[in-house]
């Protein structure tokens, strides 16, 4: 019998990573809190800051893509970073389990969009949209986020809904998952879409039952509590997503220091 997907831990009191120490807590709405030397920079989703003591710098962090096509797919609109010595903590203001994926040089793992939290400035950050079918659930797609660390080490700390998960699959070992229940996969890890109609019974109608499917080898993530945006919305329900004039005041704020 294949194992089961195993609890990732909920709190960590003495995280270490390249140029920072950090830490885990919090038993309903997690916070992460770091320690940074100043050596790395750490980046973050605007609207998820917390708290920083002032002498922390922060400025913006570059995106490949640009902000326009960010914007328009729904996605927060910058991308900041904290570039310098200091303490600083991040919460997404929702219940859940914050997890620290360590990434070893040249390996890489895609995200369930608005669910990543801060990662090293040794990660490259990517971002794409997954389209078709399989996705009408999420009003015709929704984006994935890529990180990946190529010559260095680097963390991606995300945010899960419930407790978080992870199932360790053999090469052409397979699981399917609700399909708003995964949270990260592994670059290794491929994923599908699986079907199943019923045409008996209360769904004689033609109502369908869609999982996606993973296929090893390479760790996939679950979230026990399903996370679906509202149609159209494309957030999470923060509500500086949803206001550009707090989102400038937030931003200015956070540049002026």
């Amino acid at each position: 019998m294949p194992a089961a997907p195993q609890l990732l831990p909920t709190q960590i009191m003495q995280g270490t990573a390249p140029g920072l120490n950090y830490r885990l807590e919090g038993e309903l709405v997690p916070v992460l809190h770091m320690v940074l030397d100043g050596q790395v920079p750490v980046y973050f989703e605007h609207h998820v800051l917390l708290w920083k003591y002032p002498s922390m710098q922060i400025g913006l962090h570059p995106l490949k893509k640009g902000l326009k096509r960010r914007a328009f797919g729904g996605m927060p609109l910058l991308l900041l970073e904290a570039q310098s010595s200091g303490e600083i903590a991040f919460s997404r203001d929702a219940p859940g389990h914050i997890v620290a994926l360590h990434l070893p040089a040249g390996e890489g793992i895609v995200v369930r969009e608005h669910q990543f939290l801060a990662a090293t400035g040794h990660v490259q950050y990517d971002y794409s949209r997954i389209k078709g079918f399989s996705n009408m659930l999420y009003g015709g797609g929704f984006f994935v986020d890529h990180f990946y660390a190529a010559d260095n080490e680097g963390v991606v700390w995300i945010h899960g809904y419930g407790n978080m998960f992870e199932k360790q699959l053999e090469a052409g070992e397979t699981i399917d998952i609700e399909p708003g229940g995964w949270v990260f996969r592994d670059h290794s890890v491929q994923m599908t879409q699986e079907l199943y109609g019923f045409k008996t019974g209360l769904l004689s109608g033609g109502g369908n039952l869609v999982f996606n499917r993973f296929t090893g080898p390479g760790r996939v993530g679950l979230q026990s509590a399903y996370f679906h945006p509202p149609e159209g919305e494309g957030s999470g329900g923060n509500a500086q997503r949803k206001d550009a004039g707090g989102l400038a005041g937030l931003v200015g704020g956070l540049l002026d220091n």
